[in-house]
């Protein structure tokens, strides 16, 4: 298998570590506890443990070279049972002598750490001149010993505490423990904080997408709690800059259509000559172009999300266009809702469809659900259409594309600009591409 090259592997890190501020918090609380108990077990078995295990094995390995030797020097059974009977009183093993016998060829299971066998094996070594054979793990709480001699094998039992520190693991269960604690400790701690900083997110998410967060209260850290009153003011800032425009607007509309009435008035009661019907003409744009003006600067400013079904709402859209001579087809699930505010989402599409009607004879509305919980409206006819590098120059405020799309005469160039400023409001965006019915196609998208 090939390895990554040596400056792939700061990547390959990278990509491997938590991405949310949750899991990074935890992993730079966690990893250095973890590191240190890990640092601190392996220095106890290494400077301590396997220390004391290899002085416990010394000592009963002199026990047992001092049974061999006494064996060996008087072998009658009356000398070697007075040998068993004190090995057995004093020391807590057992010997037993097996006649003819010769050692296992098969070396004995390993334990897991290999410590015990390493520290046995060479005290063994040390002590004893004749062959020998060992086993740790076939009994639980002893060590099998074996140890060849003239008349056969020697076979001693010794308790395993003999041998080894048994309460090694004791000091490992509480490193574990006290692993575990911090651990929810710091979990407990974290994710307090972490709350805080979603809780500020899901906000500024929320009211993107115009949906009132005045319950909304700053808590958790000092810096989280500065960041969640910066939130507030800005939020107060955006809100009051929008009543600010909308105001303006609505005072100006206001104030031109005053002296509009009195001309349309003046008119009304003038003699009926082409000058008059131009100048009729000439007052209902002006008219209209102050009711989009209004429309573009109002946005969704005083109105609250609400979960709408699409059906019902793209139907009114719809129904506005064919009154205005276009023939429209509707896709939409019945079921298919969204949270939106209804006017101002309404607004948008209407904009759109009767940009499509506009410029072209047939109009399809198409509305579906998206895989990742939002929606998607797409919006085609079979117009002219948008050179695909004029897309975003479509959108801006007072564009009017003469070149391809100028038959809406009335049109003041802002029903893309309204369209895409709602979406945006909703968190979401339109965009154009070409439709397979031959003109444009604008699609709104909103999450979930």
């Amino acid at each position: 298998m090939r390895l990554a090259p040596p400056r792939l592997w700061p990547r390959l890190l990278k990509r491997g570590l938590p991405t949310s501020l949750w899991g990074r918090a935890l992993l730079i609380i966690v990893l250095p506890v973890a590191l240190m108990q890990m640092a601190v077990t392996w220095a106890f078995f290494e400077a301590h443990w396997e220390t004391v295990t290899a002085r416990l094995s010394e000592g009963l390995a002199g026990d047992i070279a001092w049974a061999v030797e006494s064996y060996r020097d008087d072998p009658r059974p009356a000398a070697f049972a007075k040998v068993a009977e004190r090995a057995e009183r004093s020391m807590q093993i057992s010997i037993a002598l097996q006649p003819g016998r010769t050692l296992p060829t098969r070396r004995g299971d390993r334990t897991l750490f290999g410590a015990l066998d390493r520290t046995l094996e060479r005290a063994l070594d040390d002590r004893l001149d004749q062959p020998f054979w060992f086993h740790t793990t076939r009994y639980p709480a002893y060590i099998d010993i074996r140890v060849q001699v003239p008349e056969g094998v020697l076979r001693i039992i010794a308790p395993r505490d003999r041998a080894v520190a048994t309460r090694g693991h004791i000091f490992v269960l509480w490193l574990a423990g006290a692993t575990i604690l911090l651990t929810a400790v710091a979990v407990l701690f974290i994710r307090n904080q972490v709350r805080a900083i979603e809780r500020l997110a899901e906000a500024a998410e929320a009211f993107g997408k115009g949906v009132d967060v005045a319950e909304f209260k700053p808590y958790g850290a000092k810096e989280v709690r500065q960041a969640a009153w910066a939130f507030h003011a800005m939020r107060e800032r955006i809100q009051r800059h929008l009543e600010q425009r909308t105001a303006l607007l609505a005072s100006v509309s206001h104030d031109l259509r005053t002296p509009l009435t009195r001309l349309k008035l003046e008119l009304a009661l003038a003699d009926p000559t082409k000058r008059t019907a131009a100048m009729k003409q000439d007052l209902a744009e002006m008219e209209h172009m102050i009711d989009e003006y209004l429309a573009f600067a109002r946005g969704q400013a005083g109105e609250q999300a609400e979960e709408v079904r699409l059906r019902g709402l793209v139907d009114e859209v719809a129904e506005g266009a064919r009154r205005a001579g276009a023939q429209v087809e509707v896709s939409v699930e019945d079921e298919l809702t969204a949270l939106v505010r209804p006017n101002a989402f309404k607004r948008a599409l209407s904009n759109l469809v009767m940009n499509a009607a506009a410029h072209g004879e047939t109009v399809r509305v198409v509305a579906r659900a998206l895989p990742s919980g939002g929606i998607e409206v797409a919006v085609d006819d079979d117009g002219p259409g948008i050179p695909a590098e004029r897309y975003e120059e479509a959108f801006k405020p007072f564009s009017r594309l003469d070149e391809s799309r100028n038959q809406n005469l009335k049109g003041v160039g802002l029903g893309l600009a309204i369209a895409r400023d709602v979406a945006r409001g909703h968190g979401g965006e339109v965009t154009l591409d070409k439709s397979d019915l031959g003109g444009l196609r604008a699609v709104v998208r909103l999450p979930g």
